[in-house]
């Protein structure tokens, strides 16, 4: 037993340690290379050896069409391209070194109708231009200092990942929490938990966020108080939901003051706070198949876990998904049993940055390993292998991203969480059979719109 503590005393205070550590950030000469050999997010310009994966040449910065109106399903730039082949259960070993494990586990769960249709990769990662200035500056002050970031405001933090293997693991999994998704966005979308026999319900909800670290108001991570960005969401069907709201306040430093959240019950007409809205409590929308920080793939405190860099790989991921968002599309055609309709999505090859965090002794969530699949152009988790507790892979998530050319950025047009165990699935931001998707260009409507007081006016109106 004191060896045990004395372990575990140990392995406390190295976390402790590096929690209190500053990692420096790269010189101005490596900085440098964000304008000549790299992208100016940090991804590798160049394509590779096998032709396999094109240069990136600026992407995608204004939409295809002349008559496009922000707020409307994209249209697909890409709608004449044609599949370079199909992997499937019968030769997805083919394919195995470009495959993540969770991939080759969908195969083997469903091997009568999962499939993957590959077709030529489009690097359309794209940024407004104040974002590469503010990630060129970030290249050379930009730290991870206690369980936030410091010496960087509006940009990618860590273009250019420096330091030991954890730090380097550290730094992308930030790049991927504070990539930019825009300014302010207003999106109505719907969730499934979609059953083992293909039935679903939809819960439709109005969602809002305002990503103040991308705000040009704001010069120093100082003036934002700790607050990353504020969310919003108001159920609107079904009846028995609608009404119902959520306000989230994300800080940066979780540790030092962690995630205020408070809900909105319309029935009682209050406002309670939510304090357990964070790492793996079940969204009720959900079905019990996402945790709190398996939104957006991942998000919140990364300090639940032990990083390490695995390294850069070349892997088949859905990118470009403009398919899965088509109006034409209804959610009855997408959404079959154990998975999403393959016909409708999209996967090409692209360089990932390999990224996997095993829980720390001590420390509890469902989730004993996750490993991530992060897109060098975007810094967005494009899949994530997630084990339980007796170290089996559980969950398979996926974002099926493209570029919102009205921005320009590159986000998900749909995110995927697969439970191979239970052989069913939840889906996140369906607007298929909604008039209008996401909205970029409203301005923000400041701090005092995302206050629990004015979360009880809008609630009793």
């Amino acid at each position: 037993m004191r060896n045990n503590i004395s372990r575990f005393t140990t392995a406390l205070a190295v976390s402790m340690a590096m929690a209190s550590t500053t990692f420096a950030a790269v010189s101005a000469d490596e900085a440098a290379k964000l304008k000549t050999t790299l992208m100016p997010l940090g991804g590798e310009k160049a394509g590779n050896a096998a032709g396999t994966i094109p240069a990136w040449s600026g992407g995608i910065t204004k939409p295809p069409v002349a008559n496009y109106k922000i707020g409307q399903h994209h249209p697909d730039p890409f709608a004449s391209d044609k599949p370079l082949f199909t992997i499937t259960a019968q030769n997805m070993n083919q394919y195995a070194d470009q495959l993540s494990e969770g991939q080759k586990a969908l195969f083997r769960t469903y091997p009568q109708t999962y499939k993957m249709i590959v077709y030529p990769s489009r690097r359309t990662q794209a940024a407004p231009q104040f974002v590469y200035d503010n990630t060129f500056k970030c290249a050379t002050t930009g730290k991870v200092k206690d369980w936030g970031i410091d010496g960087c405001i509006g940009g990618i933090p860590f273009p250019i990942p420096s330091g030991s293997n954890s730090e380097q693991a550290l730094q992308i999994v930030w790049n991927h929490i504070i990539r930019f998704r825009g300014q302010y966005v207003v999106r109505k979308a719907s969730e499934v938990a979609v059953q083992r026999n293909g039935s679903f319900s939809l819960v439709t909800s109005q969602q809002e966020v305002d990503f103040r670290y991308y705000n040009p108001q704001y010069k120093s991570l100082s003036q934002l108080n700790n607050i990353l960005f504020y969310y919003y969401s108001f159920t609107t069907a079904p009846a028995r939901l609608a009404g119902g709201a959520v306000l989230v306040h994300e800080t940066l430093d979780q540790r030092k003051e962690q995630r205020q959240a408070w809900g909105y019950n319309a029935g009682q007409r209050r406002v309670r706070q939510a304090p357990n809205l964070s790492y793996d409590t079940p969204i009720a929308a959900a079905d019990g198949l996402r945790t709190a920080d398996d939104t957006d793939i991942y998000n919140g405190a990364p300090d639940k876990y032990e990083w390490k860099l695995i390294g850069k790989k070349e892997v088949y991921i859905p990118y470009n998904s403009y398919k899965v968002d088509d109006p034409k599309l209804t959610y009855k055609q997408l959404l079959m049993p154990g998975h999403p309709n393959p016909d409708y999505l999209r996967y090409e090859l692209h360089r990932v940055w390999v990224v996997e965090g095993t829980l720390e002794q001590g420390q509890r969530h469902i989730y004993s390993k996750r490993r991530f699949y992060i897109d060098e152009d975007s810094w967005s988790i494009a899949i994530a292998d997630q084990y339980d507790g007796r170290g089996d892979l559980w969950r398979v998530s996926m974002a099926y991203l493209k570029n919102y050319y009205e921005v320009p950025t590159v986000w998900t047009a749909l995110d995927v969480f697969h439970d191979l165990q239970a052989r069913r699935y939840h889906v996140q931001q369906l607007d298929n059979e909604e008039d209008s998707i996401l909205d970029f260009s409203q301005p923000s409507p400041g701090d005092e719109y995302f206050t629990p007081a004015a979360l009880r006016r809008r609630g009793t109106r």
